[in-house]
């Protein structure tokens, strides 16, 4: 019966180092997000605080119920600039 070749695996050699430049990555500077998510939550509750208090006559009379809403947006906004965080 013949015999089989016997295959000899080739040494491995790592793949070369990326190079400097090529692992530059762009860091942006997001100080801002903090602040502005923290005013919008602040804005939005107090328009809604400011609304019960009232009974319903501040921040805007002409709005009734959606100064509800309104609050609610700020608060919801505050949460939209949060995803920018990192």
């Amino acid at each position: 019966m013949p015999k089989s070749r016997i295959r000899k695996k080739s040494d491995f050699t790592p793949p070369p180092a990326p190079s400097k430049q090529a692992t530059a990555i762009r860091l942006t500077n997001r100080s801002w997000v903090a602040p502005v998510m923290l005013a919008l939550f602040l804005i939005g509750l107090a328009w809604i605080v400011v609304f019960y208090v009232t009974e319903g006559d501040l921040p805007i009379q002409s709005f009734d119920n959606w100064n509800i809403v309104v609050g609610f947006g700020f608060i919801a906004a505050g949460f939209g600039v949060s995803t920018q965080w990192k």
